[in-house]
């Protein structure tokens, strides 16, 4: 079964939850374009996330869900608006939903935890949730240590429910990759900031056209927290200063509202540009529907080209 047929859409392809990006209105133009498109709920309280929720109803019919941060301190609001304003899908990230599945489950919510090791998705399957996000450390933003090719399958081979694959994925050939080694559909995330419809600054669409294959770092190892970045004078700053191993609390200082800075501002300087290593594959702005339309032409053209 591909993950399309489970969640209602057009094309087996989830948006990634991405923070200060996936807004209500992105969320339903993704919907709109025929994947599912989720809000990311970030660090938002819960009559933020109720306001977007009721944004993306008035603008699509079509499914969309939302992705909940477990160490967000307002998660409990948020656990219950979800339920309250009949959100019918969810993934979920840092921290175990363990305590907020019974409740989802009875309202009628699909769940989708994301993990970055299969020992996580192994502890988490006792709770029913629907299927699985393995995300590989090629994404952007926050990562784990395994890469997608060596994750899924061995997620795929520790639990039951569906595995869809994350991190690296831009194109149809990634696709077919996907589904070899088990997956039953996408996630994407940094192909879709180069889309028309993205609401992120131009700076970041233009700094994103100009990257190259090696123009990601991985920044917060240290911390363990790490989150990849696109190279710039921040991210080459904090690098330093983890190398020198100044104190926590001066390169908090430093990454304060980065993020912010680069989606709203577009501040090539000092802002956190949060992309996966995709980010030398993207070379155009394209709508929306037109990324997903030659993501699944591409992937048939793989498979096919594979069984000739």
């Amino acid at each position: 079964m591909k993950i399309n047929e489970l969640l209602g859409t057009e094309f087996p392809i989830i948006q990634g939850g991405m923070a200060n990006i996936a807004t209500g209105a992105f969320a339903a133009a993704v919907s709109n374009a025929g994947a599912l498109g989720l809000i990311g709920s970030g660090g938002w309280d819960g009559e933020t996330l109720r306001k977007e929720i009721r944004i993306a109803k008035a603008a699509t019919d079509k499914p969309f869900g939302v992705n909940l941060m477990l160490m967000n301190p307002h998660i409990e609001d948020l656990a219950k608006v979800v339920v309250e304003e009949g959100v019918k899908v969810l993934t979920t990230g840092a921290g175990n939903p363990g305590k907020y599945v019974p409740a989802w489950k009875e309202a009628g919510i699909k769940v989708f935890p994301v993990v970055a090791a299969p020992i996580l998705a192994k502890r988490l399957e006792r709770y029913d949730v629907d299927g699985f996000i393995a995300e590989g450390t090629e994404s952007g933003g926050h990562v784990g240590e395994m890469t997608t090719m060596a994750l899924v399958p061995q997620v795929v081979d520790a639990v039951k429910a569906p595995v869809i694959a994350a991190g690296g994925i831009a194109d149809g050939r990634q696709m077919a990759a996907a589904y070899a080694l088990g997956a039953c559909g996408v996630q994407v995330g940094t192909c879709l900031l180069v889309s028309q419809e993205c609401p992120i600054h131009e700076n970041y669409k233009k700094a994103l056209l100009k990257a190259g294959a090696n123009d990601t770092v991985v920044t917060g190892r240290t911390t363990g927290a790490p989150v990849r970045v696109l190279k710039n004078k921040m991210a080459r700053q904090y690098l330093e200063m983890e190398k020198e191993n100044m104190p926590l609390a001066e390169r908090e200082k430093l990454t304060l509202g980065s993020l912010r800075k680069a989606v709203f501002e577009g501040d090539l300087d000092g802002g956190s540009f949060m992309c996966g290593q995709v980010a030398g594959m993207l070379h155009e702005i394209k709508p929306l529907r037109q990324i997903f339309e030659e993501m699944m032409a591409g992937c048939d053209a793989a498979m096919k080209g594979l069984q000739a």
